[in-house]
């Protein structure tokens, strides 16, 4: 006879069970064959159509939590920018640390769309012994033990997630080395002194990728460096990084970015972002089809690179920087509720409006999505530019898909017209469904 006890146990293992069942994370690995690097989720070939996502409703900044709202408020948000998202084919978001893992489960339950966890790893400055330090000192002994506390934590918090992809540390810290503040500014060049404080820093990187790997060895760990800066120093000192992550504005080629990795570092690629801003210093108006072109030439160039496309076969995705424009991004603290214009750094890559001697990039305008004003609820609208459609239409494309070819992407990018995407955009700016 079967105890009551034992009865007891088989039944709440059974309702158990499918509970357990559906909150299984994906598995997520990294395999290398002749052909390149693929990235596979439970054993498919996933090509990571990513997008840069956060909620800034205008007049806020950096100080705005969203997942300081009500679930309510949150949940509102989450279905209608999920929405937008899916639509276009997103398949995966760059959210910073913050988010609770309900919420990741909910975008990917909801919405099957993954998330990349990122940790600043002191980018932006961190509290020693309750004082505030803008300029993180990756040598500092007390700065080492607060970074690897935190990420170790961070993976021992989140392992399991079901819809967590892999983790991100920093974003641009080599560039923090140079500026003292948040504000992109023109990027820097090299020295001594900066070389002597890089090689810390990646040294730093590396112990976190190991300490991570040893609380949740189920995801892959990335770094988000700027372009290739001290891409000697990182092939000597950060060898267990599974993905050499980059944000990258060369305009509308990554030129030799892909190359250079495969022969220096052997990792897989993940462009962490890239784009343009939606915005022409030159003729002082939103310019929508330039900001498109760019963004379409970037996803052909990742898609050609990637593993059996007859190239590199070391490109496996990236993160389109970004969903909705950022008000808050040039004075950070003031005209939050002014869409400034003033371009802050200058990028010969990018013709449209590069005048030499001039600043052409426009921090505020990088939206593939404008911003509309906040209701009284706290929530907002998004108007889609050109640049959203060409997305819908750049992801239908799978490069990992059975047949695909170099030539395949050639056609299908063919297709692709900016000028309908424009007149789409035009259609839909005072209303209208994007997704239709």
């Amino acid at each position: 006879m079967i105890s009551i006890k034992y009865i007891i146990i088989y039944m709440y293992i059974i309702v158990c069970l499918p509970a357990v069942a559906l909150a299984q994370a994906s598995e997520v690995i990294l395999q290398e064959d002749q052909d390149g690097w693929r990235l596979l989720v439970d054993d498919r070939p996933f090509m990571v159509n990513g997008m840069n996502w956060d909620y800034f409703p205008i007049g806020t900044n950096y100080e705005y939590v969203l997942w300081e709202e009500s679930d309510e408020f949150i949940r509102g948000a989450l279905d209608y920018e999920m929405g937008l998202l899916q639509n276009i084919g997103v398949n995966a978001l760059r959210i910073y640390t913050g988010i609770p893992a309900k919420w990741i489960e909910y975008i990917y339950d909801n919405f099957g769309i993954y998330t990349m966890l990122n940790h600043s790893f002191g980018r932006y400055g961190l509290s020693i012994d309750g004082e505030w330090v803008a300029d993180t000192d990756y040598s500092d002994p007390r700065v080492i033990e607060l970074l690897l506390d935190e990420v170790t934590a961070l993976a021992r918090e989140y392992k399991g997630t079901s819809g967590l992809l892999l983790y991100l540390l920093g974003n641009e810290n080599n560039y923090g080395l140079f500026w003292a503040g948040a504000e992109t500014e023109n990027v820097p060049g090299e020295d001594s002194e900066s070389r002597i404080r890089a090689r810390h820093m990646y040294r730093l990187f590396n112990q976190a990728a190991v300490a991570m790997k040893e609380k949740d060895p189920y995801r892959p760990i990335a770094m988000a460096n700027g372009d290739l800066l001290f891409l000697d120093i990182i092939v000597d000192e950060v060898p267990d990084m599974d993905i050499f992550g980059a944000n990258v504005y060369r305009g509308v080629s990554f030129t030799y970015l892909f190359d250079q990795v495969k022969e220096d570092y052997g990792k897989p690629v993940l462009l962490t972002e890239f784009g343009a801003d939606a915005y022409n210093a030159r003729t002082e108006q939103e310019d929508q089809s330039c900001q498109a072109w760019y963004v379409l030439g970037n996803w052909k160039e990742i898609y050609e690179y990637a593993a059996g496309m007859g190239r590199t076969g070391n490109s496996i995705g990236g993160f389109t920087f970004q969903f909705s424009d950022g008000w808050w991004k040039y004075g950070q603290t003031f005209d939050l509720d002014v869409h400034n214009t003033e371009a802050t750094w200058a990028n010969d890559g990018y013709e449209c409006d590069y005048v030499e001697g001039e600043n052409n990039m426009n921090e505020e305008w990088f939206g593939v999505m404008a911003k509309g004003p906040t209701d009284s609820l706290g929530h907002y609208e998004l108007y889609p530019r050109a640049a959203y459609y060409v997305l819908k239409q750049v992801h239908t494309f799978d490069p990992f898909a059975p047949g695909a070819t170099s030539d395949l992407i050639e056609d299908h990018f063919n297709t692709i017209s900016i000028k309908d995407a424009f007149n789409r955009a035009k259609s839909n700016e005072n209303g209208g469904n994007p997704t239709d």
